[in-house]
């Protein structure tokens, strides 16, 4: 469902154009003619037969010519060091095709390919933007023939809310993943029904509710059940019915997520005292205060599982009372 909902939306021209527009800050990005943006077909087969399916390629009118935006939107919670490679061999059977089937004519030169990565994981992207960084470099001139090959990165984590374009399809979905409360959801599809109210627009509105629906919110919310929604209008009802509810369970969600991974960053790294911190921390958000004798058998703690089993606990409890009945200290 998320992988697929997500690329309905940008099966629309009009999140590809917002993309173009809101995020790419090159001067030539002004000589598309992005209100004449032609979905390509996305599934070819190259040579040994390995089809290549639910590619999002766009062609866009480039001056006198055509340009292809390759649009490749990462899902992996863990970055890929070779997607320079990946997105080269998938661009060569892009450029495989467009030769098998004629759309380029004899002798003429390849047109230009813009490749793209939306990415959404949570660890900042690292891996190499160029080819050329992922080959052995050999003295003696053998390394002037590596390829040269480069895509874009566009890392959603990296923006913050108020940097991100406003008015735009994309950044509305960016500020969506951001949310820390219902509350922020509502606003957003607030926004999106007033942008998105002309009757040709009915198709996006429908691939924004179905991943708000079936991915954003469950995401969110794992014990909830969803009411089917047809339509933004359905979504923001049942936001404002509920929002309350949701925003307790929203923010347990939360802070289970947040201090769980903390406490294992912290434990990994050998940091004990980090731990014991953010031990400390949880009593303090989901309680408000933190007993004098917690802050002393914590501070004495070195065992990292019994860390890590407390921490658990004050999550998920209900009350101070129901914690000191499930801790065993010693």
């Amino acid at each position: 469902d998320h992988d697929h909902s997500y690329k309905q939306l940008f099966s629309h021209p009009e999140l590809v154009r917002d993309l173009l527009r809101g995020f790419i800050k090159e001067e030539w990005i002004n000589d598309l003619d992005l209100d004449r943006l032609e979905r390509v077909n996305g599934s070819y087969v190259a040579d040994d037969l390995r089809e290549r399916e639910d590619d999002i390629i766009w062609k866009v009118p480039f001056r006198d010519d055509w340009v292809y935006v390759y649009l490749l939107i990462e899902f992996q919670s863990i970055v890929d060091q070779y997607m320079a490679l990946r997105l080269l061999t998938y661009i060569g059977l892009l450029y495989q095709d467009l030769l098998k089937t004629k759309q380029i004519p004899s002798g003429a030169k390849l047109p230009p390919v813009f490749p793209v990565v939306l990415y959404n994981g949570r660890k900042p992207w690292d891996a190499p933007l160029r080819i050329e960084k992922l080959i052995q470099e050999v003295k003696g001139g053998l390394s002037n023939y590596r390829p040269l090959f480069q895509y874009l990165i566009i890392d959603e984590h990296a923006y913050q809310d108020a940097e991100l374009p406003a008015y735009n399809l994309v950044s509305a979905i960016f500020k969506l993943e951001h949310s820390q409360k219902p509350e922020d959801v509502r606003a957003v599809v607030s926004n999106l029904i007033a942008w998105l109210k002309h009757p040709d627009q009915l198709s996006i509105r429908r691939a924004f509710t179905v991943w708000i629906n079936r991915v954003l919110l469950p995401a969110r919310l794992k014990d909830q059940e969803f009411p089917e929604t047809s339509d933004l209008m359905e979504v923001e009802n049942m936001l404002a019915e509920r929002v309350k509810e949701w925003t307790e369970e929203w923010k347990n969600e939360g802070l289970q997520q947040g201090l769980q991974q903390g406490l294992q960053q912290g434990l990994q790294k050998g940091l004990l005292q980090e731990a014991r911190e953010m031990v400390l921390d949880a009593f303090d958000a989901k309680f408000g205060e933190v007993p004098s004798y917690v802050q002393e058998k914590v501070g004495a703690m070195t065992d990292r599982g019994k860390l890590k089993q407390i921490l658990r606990t004050v999550v998920n409890a209900k009350s101070l009372e129901e914690v000191e009945k499930e801790i065993t200290w010693n």
